[in-house]
């Protein structure tokens, strides 16, 4: 089994079972699996460099509770998809934390939740990321109004489609 394999099994273990699961009492009942693309290498990307060279602010995120979250822009990555020139900033919390990497694409609303996906990079050693859009996943707001989720900015959106990692729930 593969280490997305492996994600996905335990994520739906937790959303199944656990107490920590977003799904409600009711959902549970009848929660089977999550649903996903299949995983692919097409949009797994290693080593990107984070153009540091932005204007690096703290800007306000909307959230689906209607008021506004502050992160500070840290940079952006460069990617191609289908040979097309690809971008996304990446966002940290201001006291600090992992990178926060949301993003939306062609298949929102259709395939994928409405308010986009996020995906968290790894940081290497040498101040670059691997992005790996298999284990893209929805925020916890996609599937019980009681969470309060960050939207993804319109400028983290991608003029492709992402046919990775989470699909929409229902």
């Amino acid at each position: 089994m593969s280490d997305v394999a492996d994600f996905r099994k335990e994520k739906n273990e937790l959303f199944g079972t656990t107490e920590e699961s977003p799904l409600t009492p009711e959902q549970k009942k009848e929660f089977k699996s999550l649903n996903y693309y299949p995983e692919t290498n097409k949009f797994v990307f290693k080593n990107l460099t984070i153009d540091k060279n932005i204007n690096q602010e703290i800007i306000s995120i909307k959230t689906s509770a209607g008021d506004t979250e502050p992160y500070k822009r840290i940079g952006r990555v460069e990617f191609e998809v289908e040979e097309v020139k690809q971008a996304l900033y990446l966002y940290r919390s201001p006291e600090g934390g992992s990178i926060f990497l949301p993003f939306k694409d062609k298949t929102n609303a259709v395939e994928t939740y409405h308010d986009g996906r996020y995906v968290e990079p790894e940081e290497n050693a040498d101040g670059s990321v691997n992005v790996d859009l298999n284990y893209a996943y929805n925020p916890y707001c996609a599937y019980n109004d009681n969470f309060r989720c960050p939207i993804t900015p319109e400028e983290n959106t991608l003029d492709v489609e992402i046919l990775a990692g989470e699909k929409r729930y229902h």
